[in-house]
């Protein structure tokens, strides 16, 4: 019973550690349709995201605002949220990738450095995907504020790793050391 117990933990492991990538994969595929969209489309849904937030902001604080004044702070948040976005997705994708290379033994600045490094290239050429996309151009700025996201969401699961190694996954290791 020992022997199968041991036997189904290591196949477990050894399915879902290569399993881990899956997430940053589907991140990155977002991110890329995102980046397919033309510059209407991709301003349109921005703008439908600023307006629902500016009306539960209006009902959050019985404000009682007119259409009018709506539409005026609509525009006005329309390009924080758009730039809020792109650090977003970025802190998902940083996350998504940091977290396989961490389950593979990649810690400390190497982790920073790997996950960063790749974070990074991938919104460069996401930017440079988005010069080939009508209405859409590359933008040096859009990496440095999709950077902005990468950073912490590598810190996070340096933390959330260090924590989970320390206390949940530490009785696993010790009963594993015990037996060599």
């Amino acid at each position: 019973m020992k022997y199968l117990a041991l036997f189904i933990k290591k196949l477990l492991r050894y399915l879902l550690k290569p399993l881990s990538f899956v997430p940053a994969l589907l991140v990155m595929y977002m991110i890329f349709t995102l980046s397919s969209q033309d510059g209407a489309a991709s301003a349109q849904l921005s703008r439908k995201i600023s307006h629902k937030a500016v009306v539960a902001a209006d009902m959050a604080l019985e404000k009682n605002w007119t259409e009018e004044q709506i539409a005026a702070y609509t525009e006005k948040i329309h390009y924080y949220v758009r730039k809020t976005a792109h650090v977003t997705e970025y802190f998902v994708l940083a996350v998504a990738v940091a977290f396989p290379l961490y389950v593979y033994g990649v810690r400390g600045l190497w982790l920073v450095f790997t996950a960063g490094i790749f974070c990074v290239s991938f919104a460069g050429l996401d930017e440079y995907h988005q010069s080939f996309v009508a209405g859409r151009g590359p933008s040096a700025r859009d990496v440095a504020i999709d950077s902005i996201g990468i950073l912490p969401g590598i810190v996070l699961v340096r933390i959330v790793g260090f924590i989970g190694r320390k206390t949940i996954f530490r009785p696993l290791s010790l009963s594993e050391r015990s037996k060599k």
